[in-house]
């Protein structure tokens, strides 16, 4: 009995002194994760109030925001930094919130677990606890800015400074946790005897998926800064950096992930340091010495077009060096793998070229390219809508495979020396591009009226795609896809019949099958997704797999 009472008496100690150690451990991660905001002197722009001239457009001092026609929203902003911050929050504050709302309900679908979501909470704070160090004072300032008008309803997330800090970093820290199965971004450029008037002309699908509703709410933004140049960005509710970007100058950049390793720690966030070079940088030069100042903690292709260059080139930067692919030809080409000499044989990178879709992308954006040797910027939406495969095949709508994937958050297309930009409407880049003169619009300040900023005369009419009984059938796809995901089921015919000839159709099929224990038809759709285009390696062995678990489940049958 003495025995059995020093036995509990150690396990209660060792149960004490564990729950000690969490506690302490959960207090740690706490405290550290706390981000404090920038000290301002001046807050009178605190003060300031927007004005509805008329219902939905909304004005504050010479600052401007207003819905389009064409579904996009367009923000005008200028000052200095706080300033900035604060009126553009003002601006847009429902969007911020909307846009906070969503990004959430994502989360949640993704982590249903409060627990877990929590604990996620904790670790990021901890891996962002030395992010505001890595970050210009400039750009804290305009964030703690914005989240003067941020929702209080996620305070178990966090304060809304260190939350709209900390998303600025989402899609490193999505892109380091998703570089096993990563989805790519696809942009190129021509310029001299690659383009029908030898300017430069650069496209780009922004390959960015957080749910449906998290695309809704795009915003064509033109800031005027106090400081550097004017610019304009694609972007969305409560973000100030950079993902696709002109700048006044005629300098574009654009963001490509590439493969990296799990980072130890945070880093100056990649669209940061984008919005830095369109902010202070009129050339590839100075391009290329923002990048090599800023340390990043994951990998990135910046695909960096000038007017005053005429051309582009690509700034390749991982956590531990930087190089530069320059074609030394009239064009470029950037999917998701680096091809500068000090990064082409990288073992990460060499990995990614072998296991990824980044090279199938790369090799038919080269073969459309070919066939537009006098390139436009209709021919490059053309390209940037493209969703068949090499040569042409069939490799069903939403391949990641495929130039256009059907999940783009944004498709655009610049004209550096004209100062023009295309953006995209929904859905997808399938919509109508709407054009956007940079001079005409920064000539605008202080617009007082409601109007049509966009040159209707310049738009690009939707894709034929959109209105045939193809879309209809993948939209089905799509529904049916998303109630699997909600944890519903649907009859495998139906799903194969949605979307016949993409691999991942006959997946989902499988996975029906093999859930109603028809292991028979289970490995018929799944030996029939193995006869088609496949994104990625590590996709080819979970079928290989989910094939081998079949023959076992049929056996014990």
């Amino acid at each position: 009995m003495r025995r059995l009472r020093l036995l509990v008496k150690g396990l209660l100690y060792s149960i004490g002194v564990l729950l000690m150690l969490l506690l302490i451990g959960f207090s740690y991660l706490y405290i550290v994760a706390q981000v404090d905001p920038p000290d301002i002197t001046d807050r009178s722009a605190e003060n300031l109030r927007r004005r509805e001239v008329s219902p939905g457009f909304f004005t504050l001092g010479p600052n401007w925001f207003r819905k389009s026609r064409s579904g996009l929203y367009e923000l005008y902003v200028e000052g200095n930094d706080f300033e900035r911050g604060v009126i553009n929050g003002k601006l847009t504050g429902e969007l911020v919130r909307r846009q906070e709302d969503h990004f959430a309900a994502q989360i949640e679908k993704m982590i249903p677990s409060s627990f877990y979501r929590h604990f996620l909470k904790y670790f990021i704070g901890w891996f962002n606890r030395k992010l505001p160090a890595q970050v210009k004072e400039e750009y804290k300032r305009e964030i703690y800015g914005i989240s003067l008008s941020a929702s209080d309803k996620y305070g178990y997330i966090g304060k809304p400074y260190q939350r709209l800090l900390n998303y600025h970093a989402a899609h490193d820290i999505g892109h380091a946790l998703q570089s096993m199965a990563l989805v790519g971004c696809t942009s190129f450029a021509t310029w001299d005897g690659h383009s029908a008037d030898s300017n430069l002309i650069i496209g780009r699908n922004f390959d960015f998926y957080v749910g449906d509703k998290f695309a809704e709410d795009k915003i064509v933004a033109f800031m005027k800064p106090a400081n550097g140049y004017g610019y304009m960005t694609v972007t969305w509710g409560g973000f100030t950096g950079a993902v696709s970007g002109m700048n006044e100058k005629g300098l574009t950049v654009t963001i490509n992930a590439a493969k990296t390793a799990m980072p130890s720690g945070s880093a100056t966030p990649v669209s940061l340091v984008a919005r830095e070079i369109l902010q202070y940088a009129a050339d590839i030069k100075e391009a290329l010495a923002i990048a090599n100042s800023r340390h990043m903690f994951v990998s990135e292709s910046f695909l960096v077009g000038s007017a005053a260059d005429n051309k582009a080139v690509v700034i390749e930067k991982t956590p531990d060096s930087l190089d530069v692919y320059d074609p030394h030809r009239n064009y470029i080409i950037c999917a998701n793998h680096f091809q500068s000499p000090k990064m082409l044989h990288s073992p990460a990178n060499e990995q990614q070229m072998k296991e990824s879709a980044s090279p199938y992308r790369y090799e038919r954006v080269e073969a459309l390219l070919q066939q537009a040797q006098q390139n436009t910027v209709r021919q490059t939406v053309a390209i940037l809508r493209d969703y068949k495969g090499n040569g042409g095949t069939d490799i069903g709508l939403g391949n990641e495979k495929a130039i256009n994937q059907l999940i783009a958050h944004h498709s655009i297309v610049f004209e550096p020396k004209k100062r023009r930009v295309w953006v995209s409407t929904a859905p997808w880049q399938l919509g109508p591009f709407r054009c956007y003169d940079l001079n005409k619009v920064f000539s605008l300040r202080g617009m007082q009226v409601d109007q049509e900023i966009a040159d209707s005369s310049l738009t690009i009419p939707a894709d034929s795609l959109l209105f045939s009984p193809r879309f209809a059938d993948f939209e089905r796809f799509r529904s049916y896809r998303q109630r699997l995901l909600d944890g519903g089921h649907v009859a495998p015919d139906s799903i194969v019949t949605s979307n016949p000839t993409y691999y991942h159709s006959y997946v989902l099929a499988g996975q029906e099958a093999r859930y109603r224990k028809d292991y028979t038809a289970a490995l018929a759709y799944y030996r029939k997704a193995l006869t088609l285009e496949i994104a990625t390696a590590q996709e080819k062995k979970a079928i290989e797999k989910a094939i081998a678990d079949c023959l076992k489940l049929s056996e014990e049958k």
